[in-house]
């Protein structure tokens, strides 16, 4: 089946159970053990014999050696003989020891394990010693059962008190994704060294609770701790998580008085140079990097990718041939982040050549590199591109999946993303959080509530982890589904909320017309202390937009700046602008414009055309259409509009002029578009569609309800209607808007008193909405329809919307 290519665009380890620990670690009959003396062929006349030192760890292959000779001696030291490159007589514990370090370093932490647990059979000595690497290999699989066998053993045998096991469970913890129980150690912990600090510090920065870092790094401060190299990498990570240039600069200051030499060692500066690209300070990060003598290939990966993230795609080219000209030649780990970091930012162009340089040069395609591959196009929209690497790829992880739907999710394909769900699950991989929250997303995109509810069944039956992600991802769902219930009830059980999470439940209130709400959850926030961000200002005003009010929106207008000391941002202006627009205040909204501190965008003089037209002000709605048109001038968007408001002042001659206008630039207007989920399938209709294979039913339900509404005493509005042709013309359009044939279909397709939920991808015109009304009282339906603005509840011949739309 042909994948599609659309053109509209828009990454996670599974938990492992105990039981997966059983695959068991290869008989002694599998190792071979190398000659004692190679012959000359294999040995090169420089090479010297391997030897196990902390530098130089034992491969695989001589680890597999050790653990053959040990079974087969059982640790008799009489039989055993000189195994260089081993020492010979090593004790039970130290051995088995040896071999766990080993295999954690070789990348098995299943073998680890299963050493650790023949140990505990055979009532081996455990010391703090051991513990610590094998919590290290419960890191590495996920699997905090067990760990939390080896926590209690731990305690059981006294071995807490050694500050270097607690910081081992610490690490083990919020790898495994309990940072609660990460937490609990660090704060009963008699004693800390810097390693327990940036253990915490960096669990919180790899949670994105930048908040909790925060007031760790100050109080490990307060307390006159003074951070090692890694604890200051760990702080610096956290600041370019948090994209704070200013914090950034500070903690640049902090890492040069804490430095033990005149120079920072690489990792640390390289750490600099990132933190500052992803703070946006492009020079700052160009300053570092030219002045680095001990640059290493992580060193130049930094720097491109930092070029890349700040769209400066040429400079990052250039510094990349510029790289390979000095003899220093990209790896797997430099291929991987510069991809990522092109999906960051769109840039597919730059990525379809970093792809060609991974073919030409013959990289290994290895799973991460691949998936990073498939993620950059997706989040490019090019989906067939994505798809193709997809169906390559022999081997894919849950990681893979996810990526490929989460590409169908970006580009609103869904029925493409829910077929991969169920071939991802026929394949045997369970998905994981981040794997819902792309499908949630989508189904909130698409109103598809019922298949949200699914999911959400889903997740609970599964036992798929809730974080705050995914709990925010079902209260947006429920939300942009129409059920403001259900995410409501989601939102008052969550436990843990970030900003996220209220912001998400406040533009909910706000779509759905509750603005009174919507205002009682900010106070609610300020009553908890949670501070408020631009993001939530924009829902809060948004909602008081919708819902007339317009005394309490100015006042959080100012409250923002005042109490917060947030700067209105033109998306603020905006809110402005359409909250005063719609209440007929359309002079102070242009005094508004006139006075902002930014140039007014597309967004400003959007709302206020749409104003314009809501109060049938033609001749300042001819000024906003300039202003759009001189910002936007390929959009027909604003021509369309604004012959809507000519037409509604009788204005033919200009209507013509405008429909001439936007002929004339070949551009043609979005089509109305509106969706109905019906037993889990989304259909579509778009006006005077004939394409549906119940369409003959469907006329027959438009006409029977055009007969009823006629009976209702309901006379059309046609001046929504643009074209200059005779009344009878016009009601015979008007019946087919998109909108129309979706409630039609949903009439004949679902049980009398069942809601009907329709999204549109444009504003309801004046007249489906007067329709709509009467429809549900006279088919005593609940009808829910979502516009590009808003959510209208409509019921017993009214609207949730007041008016205000």
């Amino acid at each position: 089946m042909e994948t599609p290519l659309v053109s509209k665009p828009t990454s996670l380890l599974l938990p492992l159970t105990i039981q997966k620990l059983k695959q068991p670690i290869p008989p002694p009959s599998t190792f071979t053990k190398t000659p004692q003396n190679p012959t000359p062929q294999h040995q090169n006349k420089h090479q010297k014999h391997p030897s196990f030192t902390p530098n130089n760890h034992l491969c695989l292959d001589q680890t597999q050696q050790l653990h053959a000779h040990i079974i087969r001696t059982h640790f008799n030291h009489a039989q055993q003989v000189s195994f260089s490159p081993f020492e010979s007589h090593l004790s039970h514990e130290a051995g088995h020891n040896l071999l766990i370090t080993s295999y954690i370093k070789n990348n098995k932490p299943r073998y680890a394990l299963n050493t650790y647990t023949y140990m505990r059979k055979l009532d081996m000595e455990v010391d703090s010693f051991i513990i610590p690497s094998v919590l290290k290999a419960c890191s590495q699989i996920s699997v905090a059962q067990m760990g939390k066998e080896i926590h209690g053993f731990s305690v059981k045998n006294g071995l807490v008190s050694d500050v270097f096991v607690v910081n081992a469970l610490m690490q083990m913890y919020s790898e495994c994704g309990s940072l609660v129980s990460a937490r609990l150690l660090f704060d009963k912990m008699s004693e800390r060294d810097v390693v327990s600090w940036s253990t915490m510090i960096r669990a919180y920065s790899r949670n994105k609770l930048f908040k909790e870092g925060l007031k760790l790094i100050e109080n490990m401060h307060f307390s006159n701790v003074k951070p090692s190299e890694v604890a200051m990498i760990s702080m610096v990570n956290l600041f370019s998580d948090l994209e704070n240039g200013e914090m950034g600069k500070a903690m640049h200051g902090c890492v040069i008085r804490n430095s033990n030499s005149e120079k920072m060692v690489v990792p640390l500066t390289t750490c600099l140079i990132d933190m500052y690209a992803k703070c946006g300070n492009l020079d700052a990060a160009i300053t570092l990097f030219d002045g680095f003598s001990q640059r290493s290939i992580v060193s130049w990966t930094a720097m491109i990718a930092g070029y890349i993230r700040c769209n400066a795609l040429e400079e990052g080219e250039r510094l990349f041939v510029r790289m390979i000209e000095e003899n220093v030649f990209p790896n797997d780990i430099t291929m991987l982040s510069l991809i990522i970091s092109c999906g960051f930012v769109g840039a597919v162009q730059l990525g379809k050549r970093l792809h060609a340089y991974i073919l030409r040069n013959e990289f290994g395609m290895s799973l991460a590199l691949a998936t990073a591959l498939v993620d950059m196009y997706g989040k490019c929209g090019e989906i067939r591109s994505a798809r193709a690497i997809f169906d390559s790829m022999k081997k894919k992880d849950v990681m893979t999946w996810t990526a490929m739907i989460s590409a169908y999710a970006q580009a609103n394909c869904i029925d493409y993303a829910f077929q991969l769900f169920v071939q991802m699950r026929d394949n045997g991989v369970r998905p994981n959080e981040l794997t819902m929250v792309s499908l949630l997303s989508l189904c909130a995109e698409n109103g598809a509530l019922d298949m949200g509810k699914w999911f959400h069944a889903y997740i609970d039956k599964q036992g798929v982890e809730v974080d705050v992600i995914l709990k925010t991802a079902l209260i947006d769902m429920y939300a942009k589904c129409g059920d403001i219930s259900g995410a409501q009830k989601l939102f008052s059980e969550a436990i843990d909320r970030d900003i996220c999470t209220w912001n998400v439940m406040m533009a909910g209130y706000g779509m759905h017309g509750y603005g009174e709400k919507a205002l009682k959850l900010f106070t609610e926030m300020e009553t908890l202390g949670v501070k408020p961000n631009d993001i939530t200002f924009i829902g809060a005003l948004h909602a008081c937009s919708h819902a007339g009010l317009v005394v309490e929106g100015k006042g959080l207008f100012e409250k923002m700046i005042h109490d917060f000391g947030l700067v209105p941002k033109v998306e603020h202006y905006g809110c402005m602008v359409d909250l005063l627009g719609r209440a007929g205040l359309l002079d102070e909204a242009y005094k508004m414009i006139e006075s902002m501190p930014v140039k007014p965008n597309i967004a400003i003089w959007g709302a206020m055309l749409a104003a314009c037209k809501i109060h049938k002000n033609s001749n300042m709605g001819e000024l906003a259409a300039k202003e759009l048109l001189a910002l936007e001038p390929q959009n027909c968007g604003y021509k369309v509009l604004m012959s809507n408001i000519y037409a509604a002042a009788n204005r033919w001659n200009d209507v013509a002029g405008m429909r001439k206008a936007v002929k004339d630039t070949g551009i043609k207007k979005e089509p109305g578009m509106s969706s109905i989920e019906v037993n889990g399938l989304v259909h579509d209709f778009i006006m005077g569609d004939t394409a549906h294979p119940l369409i003959e039913k469907i006329s027959e339900m438009l006409a029977e309800m055009s007969k009823k509404l006629k009976e209702a005493g309901y006379l059309p509005d046609t001046s929504v209607v643009l074209h200059n042709i005779d009344e009878e013309e016009k009601e015979t359009a008007l019946d087919y808007h998109s909108e129309k044939l979706a409630m039609a279909f949903g009439l004949i397709s679902t049980a009398p008193g069942t809601p009907i939920r329709v999204v549109k991808n444009l504003r309801i015109c004046d007249d489906c909405h007067t329709v709509t009304k009467l429809l549900s009282k006279i088919y005593k339906r609940v009808i829910i329809v979502r516009d590009r603005n808003r959510f209208h509840h409509f019921r017993e011949g009214s609207c949730s919307c007041g008016g205000y739309w």
